[in-house]
């Protein structure tokens, strides 16, 4: 699993709606707006923004539960992207 519900935790706890997680190289990052264009991140895929996964989920505040459903559903995603 690439994206685990700690990901999406920090994602979630970023004060940034435009906060991104990325994938690269196989790893997850949660990533500031000011940072995806740098080298360090060239060539990540983009899964989602704070304000992506708040608009589609309704709310920032997620059990345990929600956040692993939420990290499945954005590895699964990755997964059949290829990334």
């Amino acid at each position: 699993m690439i994206i685990g519900a700690e990901d999406v935790r920090r994602l979630l706890d970023s004060a940034d709606a435009d906060t991104a997680l990325v994938v690269l190289e196989g790893r997850a990052a949660v990533v500031a707006p000011a940072d995806l264009d740098s080298d360090e991140y060239l060539g990540a895929l983009q899964v989602a923004t704070r304000e992506e996964l708040v608009q589609r989920i309704g709310h920032a505040e997620l059990s345990d539960r929600e956040l692993a459903e939420q990290a499945e559903e954005l590895d699964t995603a990755v997964r059949n992207l290829g990334g």
